[in-house]
């Protein structure tokens, strides 16, 4: 029995949370760094504020695949999870940039950082579960679509999310300074739209989308070619949350290999997402570290915003080219190159003459994350059963977290006792690890294209 072929607009209903989910994580990515500036944090200590988001991934997807692979009721199998995260996740965009209302009972960084807390839980609470519904209710011959269409919505709403302070500004006038010192109002307005937008996206795909129940994915394990986790499954009626540790040691071969490669990529992206701001303000705009809270920085910031709108911009566009240029090259030469191309993008920001240059930098990083989001998940789908689609793409998670917890270890003492405080290093240190995560996809066993082959 094979599930339906869904059309487009079926499979961007699908996906379509995840607009208001990456528009959430543009806020953050664009803003998290000058806000907790603003409250107080010294350029080397970010990557320790940081790192609570790496460990709210580590902690909360593999848990969540768990339960949803083993949830069915009147609401669905994923869709209470998406629910759920998002309501959670306003919060924290509402409270985040607003800290400063608690400073009577706890000081503004701390408040702070507990919200950009809630706010990577409940996040993670609602994507994990929209990874894993791709595979349930696509055919192995629509995942890289599937995929692809996630990514290009996760583009469109990063560029919504990471433009939106500009634009308040520039074009409609909010202030982007604060007479007292505080976060100013353009990022605190910018928050609160992006939870209203992430509440509504995900109801889209509540609404439009259609669950296969368990017992209909049961019906259609027998398309899977691959033998590795069918014993597991045979026990899967009697489980346990301590199964994760079981599965983990049993994860597939194509698994393990991608582990690496997902490795070296996320710790490139976060030292991006952290440094970014104090690395352009300084290198590029000739700011001191220490100016965070002068109108020049700010501007900074906000052309920050900009760059990092262009490479989701960028990545939106090319996710859809990906399934084609897959098909013509295969989905490892694909990644490869496009790594390739991000980590020379990231590289060359240490050389770029001004802040217009930047946007060519921007270009090479977008196509490297279009790719980061699809290829990998493309890939690992095809090696793993339905019935532990979800777990399995939550344990896939801790090759995303594990390497942005060392990132944010290290980043900030590299940044302080080696580069001198001049984060602009850090970024090139990215660059690096993109540049070794190419060379480590060719290793890479794609199952699905073995299947075509044979």
């Amino acid at each position: 029995m094979e599930k339906r072929r869904l059309s487009f607009w079926e499979i961007w209903n699908m996906s379509f949370g995840f607009l208001g989910i990456q528009m959430g994580f543009a806020l953050q990515n664009a803003n998290a760094s000058r806000i907790l500036q603003i409250f107080g944090a010294d350029v080397h200590e970010l990557s320790w504020f940081w790192i609570i988001a790496p460990l709210m991934g580590l902690i909360v997807q593999p848990i969540i695949g768990h339960y949803s692979d083993k949830t069915w009721g009147k609401f669905g199998r994923r869709k209470p999870f998406f629910l759920v995260g998002a309501l959670l996740a306003s919060v924290g965009l509402i409270l985040m940039p607003q800290a400063e209302i608690f400073i009577a009972f706890l000081p503004a960084l701390w408040v702070g950082a507990g919200m950009l807390m809630i706010m990577d839980a409940s996040f993670n609470i609602a994507m994990e579960p929209f990874r894993a519904l791709v595979g349930d209710n696509l055919r192995t011959d629509q995942r890289t679509l599937g995929f692809s269409v996630q990514t290009a919505l996760i583009g469109f709403g990063a560029v919504i999310g990471s433009w939106l302070p500009y634009v308040l500004t520039n074009w409609f006038g909010v202030s982007n300074r604060n007479e007292d010192g505080g976060v100013p109002m353009h990022l605190i307005l910018s928050f609160v739209i992006g939870a209203i937008i992430l509440v509504g996206s995900i109801l889209v795909s509540i609404f439009t989308t259609k669950e296969y129940s368990p017992e209909e994915l049961v019906q259609f394990e027998d398309e899977m070619a691959h033998q590795e986790t069918k014993i597991a499954d045979a026990n899967a009626k009697e489980s346990s949350l301590l199964d994760i540790f079981d599965d983990f040691r049993k994860m597939p071969t194509t698994m393990r290999q991608l582990s690496w490669v997902q490795f070296f990529s996320w710790f490139g992206l976060f030292g991006m997402w952290v440094f970014t701001t104090p690395a352009i303000a300084h290198h590029i705009y000739g700011l001191p570290i220490s100016d965070s809270k002068s109108e020049a920085y700010q501007n900074a910031g906000d052309w920050v915003g900009v760059l990092f709108g262009i490479y989701n911009l960028i990545s939106a566009f090319y996710a859809f080219a990906l399934p084609y240029i897959a098909k013509k090259i295969g989905r490892k030469l694909t990644h490869s190159i496009s790594l390739i191309i991000g980590g020379l993008g990231l590289i060359s920001i240490y050389f770029v003459p001004n802040e217009d240059w930047l946007i060519l930098s921007m270009i090479g990083v977008g196509i490297a994350w279009a790719s980061i989001l699809s290829m990998p998940y493309a890939i690992l789908a095809g090696s793993i059963s339905p019935m532990k689609m979800g777990v399995y793409m939550g344990i896939f998670n801790f090759f995303i977290v594990i390497p942005q917890i060392i990132n944010a270890l290290i980043g900030g003492p590299l940044v302080k006792y080696l580069y001198n405080d001049n984060a602009i290093f850090a970024l090139v240190t990215s660059g690096v690890s993109f540049l070794i995560a190419a060379i480590l996809v060719v290793k890479v066993k794609d199952v699905d294209d073995v299947i075509k082959q044979q």
